[in-house]
């Protein structure tokens, strides 16, 4: 049978993993795409998270996960449904058909697909495929009899042999691709480099599934991806945003000649930076697992101080915990970084889905008149950039920080070029000068830019105290005089609405004479500028104008919005971009709105059709 299949050249494809949280979806969808990256195709990720992490084996609420999209061209999205879709079990099935294409190819373990595991999914017949609808091409391959079958001279026990179906169903997906093993056996044993004995069975598990492939007694076709998109030179890797985001801090560290200090208490799903911060000890780097968030960001205050280039990273309800020591940073006028991870829902929420829910905590959130940098990272990638100029902003303003990802970007990958830190920007920060001897008290500035000079403690005839009751703007004493408040109120504004003349300014994609300009921010990019090519090839008129700089905004952010009859703000949250859109910019009481908080991406086939409607409106 295996001589009558055919090739097929695909330009893109997505495929999606989905199982138990406890079925290895997450490593095989990781190898699958850092394979496809080696391979020279670009790739965009979405690990799906069950909504709970240790729910019942084979239930609902226990699936778990993860979809890829290879494309020979830039992807700037996960995609919206899969072509192929390999379920474990009753449930991922169930959960995840709805995310497949009417031609996709569904790849099943038909030994999970028992009584006791369809009553598990609250399946009411015994029939999955005719209960569920589907039409689709079903490929029922026996994983788990197959898995025990190649490990069972092994020596393993059943519990661990079973750990190994992912690779099996890795196999299989590596065949229906035509990819080569040599690079996921690598990865094998790269990753169970002090487990040689699991690395070895796992590779001889993952050959079993590609040989099986080969020999399968169905008529599927299998499929060449080809990169022919022209990339840049030089080296490239698979980067998820919280790695990034750890790179990008750590670069800033360099750049600036500070130690990097992280402070920070473990919450999901922001805990990566932290473990991936920790690896670097040997770079300066010096991480301190808190006991909570208020100590975590606390002690990060204290190292700026210090004299270091403070971070502390967390999600929305850490923010919530964390705001009164951001506010003494504010205050203290410190440079201070806080990586915000956003989740879903308030409260604890939605932990492993992705929102936007948590901007105008992050502009607005805190007691009193405390204005500080807001800055919201637009991809994996871009994390990197985001987290360096967080840094940058920092340190030569002298303001706290706080960068938005989400879940989305953070946990999902895309294809990285490891970027030249010579073109990188130096960073500069304001430290006192010798002159200054005698004459300096602690909130002395630069009038300009109404930065204060930066003491560092140890340093002779600058010794000084700060805290976090308000200062006299000449003397650095506790005042609580009217007029003095009020001066330091209008200063500290004054200071993060100069940083607009530091920033890039807004840059708008897509038709010079649109008659529609999308608006987004943050971790939807990728599914906005998709959109919008989509509308392009229908021979609309469309634009896009993706923020990254949220407060101060662009200064030519006023400008650029009035051109348009039509613009429409896409966020996953309520509205609150716009509101501080119609807050900051007059003129704006016409603009559309399209709103989804349902924890997942956006579905850009929906978005075209929504749009295309308001653009079509009389």
């Amino acid at each position: 049978m295996a001589d009558e299949m055919t090739i097929k050249d695909l330009n893109q494809v997505v495929v999606r993993f989905a199982g138990d949280s406890g079925d290895g979806m997450q490593l095989a969808g990781t190898i699958f795409s850092n394979v496809s990256a080696i391979l020279g195709n670009d790739i965009a990720t979405f690990p799906d998270y069950p909504a709970e992490i240790r729910a019942p084996q084979g239930t609902l609420s226990g699936v778990s996960g993860f979809q890829v999209h290879v494309s020979a061209d830039k992807v700037y999205t996960s995609g919206d449904r899969c072509d192929v879709l390999v379920a474990m079990n009753p449930a991922a099935l169930k959960t995840n058909i709805k995310f497949t294409t009417p031609n996709s190819i569904i790849i099943i373990d038909a030994d999970s697909f028992g009584k006791k595991d369809l009553e598990k999914a609250l399946y009411k017949t015994d029939d999955a495929i005719k209960e569920l609808g589907i039409t689709n091409q079903v490929v029922a391959v026996p994983i788990t009899t197959l898995c025990k079958e190649s490990l069972k001279d092994s020596g393993m026990d059943n519990r661990s042999i079973l750990r190994s179906k992912n690779m099996l169903a890795l196999g299989l997906i590596c065949w229906l691709f035509n990819y080569p093993l040599e690079h996921p056996e690598q990865m094998l044993r790269n990753k169970f480099a002090k487990k040689a004995a699991i690395a070895e069975a796992n590779i001889k598990v993952l050959n079993d599934g590609y040989n099986y492939g080969h020999n399968i007694h169905a008529s599927v076709s299998t499929y060449r991806i080809e990169s022919t998109a022209q990339k840049e030179k030089g080296i490239y890797t698979d980067i998820n945003g919280n790695l990034a985001t750890a790179y990008g801090l750590i670069a800033a560290s360099e750049k600036a000649d500070l130690p990097l200090f992280l402070g920070s208490y473990p919450i999901t799903p922001a805990t990566d930076i932290l473990h991936n911060l920790s690896k670097f000890k040997e770079l300066g780097v010096i991480t301190v697992q808190c006991e909570d968030e208020i100590a975590g960001c606390a002690s990060a205050v204290g190292a700026s101080f210090a004299g270091a280039l403070a971070v502390t990273t967390t999600s929305g309800p850490g923010v919530c915990l964390k705001s009164e020591a951001i506010n003494l940073a504010v205050m203290a006028e410190l440079p201070l970084v806080v990586v915000n991870v956003q989740r879903g829902g308030p409260s604890t929420g939605l932990p492993t889905k992705s929102e936007q829910g948590d901007l105008l905590q992050a502009v607005y959130g805190r007691n009193g008149e405390s204005p500080l940098v807001v800055i919201a990272a637009t991809s994996p990638g871009n994390c990197f950039d985001s987290a360096y100029m967080a840094c940058k902003i920092a340190l030569e303003h002298m303001t706290p920080v706080i960068l938005l990802t989400d879940g989305y970007i953070a946990n999902g990958s895309a294809a990285w070029r490891i970027p030249d830190m010579d073109t990188y920007p130096s960073i500069n920060p304001p430290y006192v000068k010798e002159e200054m001897k005698g004459n300096w008290s602690p909130y002395l500035r630069n009038e300009e830019t109404k930065v204060r000079y930066w003491a560092t403690p140890g340093k002779e005839g600058f010794e000084h105290r700060l805290g976090g009751l308000e200062k006299d703007y000449y003397t650095g004493v506790i005042s609580t005089e009217p007029n003095n408040h009020q001066k330091m109120v209008d200063t500290r504004q004054a200071k993060i609405d100069y940083i607009a003349n530091c920033i890039p300014e807004l840059e708008v994609q897509g038709d010079a004479d649109a008659d529609l300009l999308i608006v987004g921010w943050g971790g939807t990019y990728g599914h906005l500028y998709s959109a919008m090519q989509e509308m392009q090839k229908q021979n609309k008129k469309v634009a896009l104008a993706h923020f990254q700089y949220i407060n101060p905004l662009p200064k030519n952010t006023g400008e650029v919005l009035s051109r348009y009859k039509k613009i429409i703000v896409a966020e996953q949250n309520k509205g609150q971009f716009a509101l501080i859109l119609k807050g900051k910019i007059g003129g704006l009481d016409h603009i559309y709105q399209f709103n989804r908080v349902k924890g997942q991406p956006f579905n850009v086939a929906r978005m075209v059709e929504e749009f295309t409607k308001i653009l079509e409106e009389e």
